[in-house]
């Protein structure tokens, strides 16, 4: 009909954020770390035997200590927001009038006019007084609500992915072709995961692929100059 606005399904990203970083970062962690002790020994090493067990137990210990690392950290952050719901609650009993009229002056600030802005304040209170003044003075959403038991067991499982792919390249090369295999395979696994977290995320594809393949390749690098070098000293 004409004059009748079209519906449209709009995709919005900021509701994975809670498990697209952690994802991402412990894939990306799986990957560099692994990759880099797996060639720093290798570096060092003369047979197959050490570089795989050490690549396991890489991947066992980054993958727990993934998990604790983003337990701990989002629990903090869990914390924080417990903190301040239970500082809002009690303000809204105490002071309800000075707390609506926070209300209204955010709204205000944000471009309504003075009456306007006292008729939406009063709208979501009457919809939800706590909830409105989590978001719009606090900030706090559900969508962005710290979840530290998913972040936790996202990024051991990620990690523990990604540092699976190196030590199966490992596994299927000859001891002499490791060094080079894995740093290639760990490149072109770190450029999908690049090219995944972006279009997960909705960012730009090619600086995505550019930023995690360049820290790859410097964390390849590295240790590799340092396994050769204790390689050639302890030889």
């Amino acid at each position: 009909m004409p004059g009748r606005a079209k519906f449209h399904r709009e995709r919005h990203t900021v509701d994975r954020i809670g498990w697209l970083r952690a994802a991402v970062l412990g894939a990306n962690d799986g990957i560099v770390s692994t990759a880099s002790l797996i060639v720093g020994v290798a570096a060092a090493s003369a047979d197959k035997g050490p570089v795989l067990i050490s690549g396991i137990a890489g991947l066992v210990a980054g993958a727990m200590s993934m998990a604790a690392g983003e337990y701990v950290s989002v629990s903090s952050q869990a914390d924080a927001e417990e903190a301040d719901l239970a500082r809002e609650k009690q303000e809204l009993a105490e002071m309800p009038e000075a707390e609506h009229a926070e209300l209204v002056g955010i709204y205000a600030a944000r471009g309504l006019p003075a009456d306007l802005a006292e008729q939406v304040a009063t709208a979501l209170e009457k919809a939800g007084t706590l909830k409105a003044h989590l978001r719009d003075e606090l900030g706090i959403v559900d969508v962005t609500r710290a979840r530290p038991v998913q972040a936790a067991l996202t990024s051991a499982a990620t990690f523990s992915a990604g540092a699976a792919l190196p030590l199966a390249a490992v596994a299927l090369l000859p001891f002499s072709s490791v060094t080079v295999g894995v740093s290639v395979a760990s490149l072109l696994f770190l450029m999908i995961l690049g090219v995944f977290g972006a279009r997960a995320g909705g960012a730009p594809v090619g600086r995505a692929v550019v930023r995690v393949a360049f820290w790859g390749a410097v964390a390849m690098a590295a240790t590799y100059a340092i396994g050769k070098l204790f390689g050639a000293s302890v030889a």
